[in-house]
């Protein structure tokens, strides 16, 4: 069994910055892959970004390009996401996510294995 805790999430105004950081229990034999998605009231679970184990390979979602950055750091499990020039429409729970396959940069919700419970970001205008 996988947990994930975020924390870092709060009230910004626009063009401001944010840490996201999500802490993992894992299990030391497994190399997982992890992801960030955000999802506002009323619409889907979105993909924000991803890395895989040796954080190597890393992807994002074309709206946050340039201004999020995902890194890792294993030998804390921990992940973060580095959030600058903050939109209102990057107003969001984030939630931080994992799966099994170190390898893999998955880019859609049920390609991952376990979820934190996530953490408000709201960024005003």
């Amino acid at each position: 069994q996988v947990q994930l805790v975020e924390s870092g999430g709060g009230l910004v105004q626009a063009g401001g910055s944010l840490i996201l950081s999500c802490a993992a229990s894992v299990r030391t034999s497994v190399r997982y892959s992890m992801g960030w998605f955000r999802q506002a009231p009323g619409k889907e679970r979105d993909f924000v970004a991803a890395i895989e184990w040796s954080g190597r390979n890393i992807y994002y979602a074309d709206s946050v390009k340039g201004r999020f950055t995902i890194s890792r750091d294993n030998t804390k499990n921990t992940v973060g996401l580095r959030m600058i020039n903050l939109k209102p429409e990057d107003t969001a729970v984030y939630y931080c996510a994992a799966h099994w396959d170190g390898r893999t940069l998955g880019r859609t919700p049920n390609q991952y294995d376990y979820w934190g419970q996530g953490t408000q970001v709201t960024v005003s205008s």
